[in-house]
């Protein structure tokens, strides 16, 4: 786990697992859907129901719990899971409380959400291309290793996370 801005930390399943989880105070974003969504939904299918209202996003008291898979194709990351990602993280931010935002093995799904976040939200990241932005995350968090339609999606959609 590290903290890559002030109270907002990085990390994996096993940082929520073995410390997060037994200590007050925390906000978490499960980036995973694997076993999080899953069982706050509580489904035995492969995927969760569709029709389901929180399909997508599932919000368990201070935790937000996202349907978010580690996929090939940028198509399958639905731009709602992360703009309620990062929503969650600046809401609980402003509240002076810290936020772990995890997937399963802490190098793609969670430290998008946490690119997105401070190319959003701080001026802690170049906004002048992607690849600079990527570049000075990875030295802030050298685990950063996206997936092919983790780092498809940021490329796409880069400009509209980065403020003017």
């Amino acid at each position: 786990m590290k903290e890559v801005h002030p109270n907002l930390f990085i990390g994996n399943q096993d940082d929520y697992e073995s410390g997060v989880k037994r200590q007050d105070g925390w906000a978490v974003v499960h980036a995973c859907k694997e076993p999080y969504h899953r069982q706050a939904l509580g489904y035995t299918t492969q995927g969760a129901p569709k029709n389901h209202p929180e399909y997508l996003v599932a919000r368990r008291g201070d935790r937000l719990i996202l349907n978010m898979v580690d996929a090939d194709n940028p198509a399958y990351i639905p731009r709602e899971i992360i703009d309620t990602a990062l929503v969650f993280v600046h809401e609980h931010l402003q509240a002076h409380r810290r936020v772990l935002v995890h997937c399963n093995e802490g190098g793609s799904r969670s430290p998008a959400i946490g690119l997105l976040y401070l190319l959003k939200y701080t001026d802690k990241l170049p906004r002048t291309s992607f690849s600079e932005a990527e570049d000075a995350f990875r030295a802030l968090y050298p685990l950063y290793n996206p997936a092919g339609g983790v780092r498809g999606f940021m490329k796409q959609n880069w400009q509209i996370y980065r403020p003017e």
